[in-house]
């Protein structure tokens, strides 16, 4: 059901920007701004650009990437099936958070694709860019990144903001890859690496699954369920998430038990039979289990796909594949394997039928209420209730 190619309110058009720019108590404790001299800058034009790389890039499980928005190390190639490692060079679920007092933040990103958009999900949650900053505690959105062209796009993102330091997050585009990403500021403006995370946070959430997973059919780029999960908990994470190739597969299971993870979710049943849930489920827990004895694994049953609700044979193919992921979910813990937690599928998208764009794809209110099923089990694994 997934294409291969392949909450909270959205606030953006009802909020001015300038409201959500409440400065920090004071400046960034013990925290280095980055060096001006790091900046570029371009003819006739005094805005200083940053290269995202100086304030360290998260979202990234390996450092040994063929290039470096990759999602999945080089020695993966060959190993992973051809699918999964084209879309492993999808930037989906990297982003930098940063701590500036500049008034107004602009970007600039480089594509490596000439696709800007789908026919079902908008060019600005494929190739774009998204910026929130944080605001009482919590991350409020304040612009988006709208790519117009392949190559390389510029673009104000916020202005007005009041003065005085304050922290933002930038997400990088779903469907599409970057060769570079800039952060643009006023030339007085200052600009520091945001502050480390907490040690009971420093362990990233890992979410391997679907087109769902990666973020298909985003409105924005910090809508991807993954995303909102990451805000709303205050934690990092990890997406590997891969259009149509989310297959619940030992082959990348083997690299993702390299990661000190919190937790793995594991978001897969969209793409795969019944009969492959019962054989791959088990082997790909065991992987992660033996590598990462403590770790918490998250099992999720497949959204019920919204046509179910008329259709017999609809909804009798996601109802079969969640059947049997509760088999084996209840063999493993027989078993003694713990540390497992299963969330149901008929609550992700809630029961009217309005969360998609195509009975699949999940709208942003699609992602907001995955997000919302989700949180609670992760609360409970993480122990951050």
């Amino acid at each position: 059901m997934d294409h291969p190619r392949l909450m909270l309110l959205i606030v953006g058009t009802c909020v001015l920007p300038v409201s959500l720019g409440q400065a920090l108590s004071q400046p960034p404790a013990n925290l280095q701004p980055i060096d001006h001299s790091l900046a570029t800058t371009q003819a006739g034009d005094a805005t200083l650009w940053y290269d995202i790389r100086e304030l360290g890039v998260e979202g990234r499980g390996w450092s040994d990437t063929a290039s470096f928005y990759e999602r999945l190390p080089g020695r993966a190639k060959g190993v992973v099936r051809d699918g999964v490692w084209w879309l492993s060079q999808n930037s989906a679920g990297m982003y930098v958070r940063f701590v500036t007092d500049a008034t107004a933040v602009s970007a600039r990103w480089t594509l490596r694709s000439t696709s800007l958009a789908m026919t079902h999900m908008p060019a600005t949650g494929v190739s774009g860019l998204d910026l929130y900053a944080r605001q009482d505690g919590k991350w409020h959105w304040v612009g988006v990144g709208r790519p117009e062209k392949s190559a390389t796009n510029q673009e104000g993102l916020v202005g007005g903001l009041p003065k005085g330091p304050r922290e933002f997050i930038l997400y990088l585009p779903l469907y599409n890859g970057v060769e570079s990403v800039q952060i643009g500021l006023p030339p007085e403006a200052t600009l520091w690496r945001a502050p480390p995370w907490p040690v009971e946070r420093a362990k990233p959430i890992v979410f391997y699954g679907t087109s769902i997973t990666q973020g298909g059919c985003a409105a924005r780029t910090g809508m991807a369920y993954p995303a909102i999960i990451g805000r709303h908990l205050d934690w990092p994470t990890i997406n590997l998430g891969f259009s149509g190739n989310g297959q619940m597969e030992v082959e990348v299971a083997r690299f993702m038990a390299e990661i000190d993870a919190a937790a793995f979710v594991l978001d897969c049943l969209p793409n795969i039979s019944p009969e492959q849930v019962t054989e791959r489920t088990a082997p790909v827990v065991a992987k992660l289990r033996a590598a990462r004895p403590d770790t918490p694994i998250v099992l999720v049953e497949s959204i019920a796909y919204q046509a179910g609700a008329v259709i017999p044979g609809v909804r009798q193919s996601y109802v079969a594949k969640n059947a049997a992921l509760r088999a084996e979910y209840a063999k493993l813990v027989a078993n003694g394997v713990e540390g497992l937690y299963c969330v149901e599928g008929e609550q992700l998208l809630g029961a009217d039928g309005e969360a998609t764009v195509d009975g699949t794809h999940p709208t942003d209110v699609g992602f907001l209420r995955i997000a919302a099923a989700l949180e609670p089990v992760l609360r409970k694994a993480l122990n951050a209730e």
